[in-house]
């Protein structure tokens, strides 16, 4: 994040063995200096974090500076809505709909760009125990000794590795332990996600059953491989809170299979306000697109390790050198609206 201090920054000038120190301000008064327009962004959770600096580098290379913060979900829409946010690059169109509209909506603001395309949510156990127990569906989950498979704390109920609280995903896990029925059967075990799953990577490399909340693109796929070590479980029927009960099960299915939760889409949010003064940075996020491949190999070096904000910085300027011409396309884009 750039945070240059014009005021107090000093150039010295070495000439004929006398040091001369003048002060920007001075510089200034005799020519003229454009300030740099200062943006407020903010992202989740790091594992979205790569995504949101690939963009800052480019807003960097059109003269704007930013500021970062990390926010959860709701406070997040709520910071755009009241003017405290400029824009996000961490909105998840269907799962963050409830959010948008109490925030402001489509008079406040503006979803602009797919950064990232047919993102999945879902429910995974670990294959050896779907391949035994011929288990395929979430509703099977009914049956208690179905469920006493997955008991990891002795309490006589499965245990899923659950959603972080305010996440969106944490009022669907909700309410489709009602809808489905699996209230007396399954316990959903929140806190923070990564030390959860954590412990579920554990247990299932000792051998235990595992049963868990996941989504792409996170890294977690490349460590619990789909069909090799994991599979989807499918839903009865697709039934969301509210807020995203416009969505059928066409919506929520991916290659035959209904997974309960809407296939989704990465985008950018914004204030319309901000759009409308800043067309070279709306252009941007129009064209702002990241292969979900890519976004799968940044997120494996965060579960490696590399997983400071520096590190991630670094991360989005590998690939924008990696990715160079189309970088430069679109900032040449971009520029052509500069205000």
């Amino acid at each position: 994040m750039l945070m240059l201090n014009y005021s107090s920054f000093i150039i010295k000038k070495l000439s004929f063995g006398t040091v001369a120190t003048v002060s920007l301000v001075g510089l200034v008064a005799c020519q003229e200096m454009p300030q740099a327009t200062k943006l407020r962004t903010a992202y989740i959770a790091s594992e979205g974090l790569f995504q949101q600096e690939v963009v800052n580098i480019a807003l960097e290379k059109l003269g704007y500076e930013l500021e970062v913060k990390q926010l959860e979900p709701p406070t997040l829409h709520l910071a755009l809505g009241n003017g405290d946010l400029d824009f996000s690059c961490a909105h998840w169109e269907k799962l963050y709909q409830e959010f948008f509209e109490k925030s402001g909506g489509d008079e406040k603001l503006e979803r602009v760009g797919v950064i990232v395309n047919n993102t999945l949510q879902g429910y995974q156990i670990d294959k050896k125990t779907a391949d035994k127990y011929k288990i395929t569906n979430i509703e099977q989950l009914k049956d208690p000794k179905i469920a006493g498979l997955f008991d990891s704390d002795g309490d006589g109920k499965a245990d899923l590795t659950g959603c972080n609280p305010g996440w969106g995903c944490e009022s669907v896990i909700e309410h489709h332990l009602d809808v489905y029925g699996l209230r007396d059967t399954v316990e959903h075990n929140q806190g923070s996600y990564n030390a959860l799953i954590a412990d579920t990577i554990s247990r299932y490399r000792q051998g235990e059953p595992i049963l868990y909340y996941t989504w792409t693109p996170f890294w977690l796929g490349s460590v619990l491989k789909q069909t090799k070590d994991v599979i989807w479980l499918e839903v009865p029927f697709t039934d969301l809170p509210k807020g995203q009960e416009e969505w059928t099960k066409k919506d929520t299915s991916i290659e035959g299979k209904n997974l309960g939760f809407a296939v989704d889409k990465i985008r950018t949010v914004a204030r319309k306000e901000f759009l409308e003064t800043s067309p070279d940075a709306k252009r941007l996020f129009e064209l702002v697109e990241i292969p979900i491949e890519d976004i799968n190999a940044q997120n494996q070096l965060l579960q490696e390790g590399e997983d400071s904000t520096v590190d991630i910085r670094r991360h989005a300027e590998e690939w924008v050198e990696k990715n160079q011409e189309l970088f430069d396309n679109w900032l040449e884009e971009a520029s052509k609206l500069t205000s």
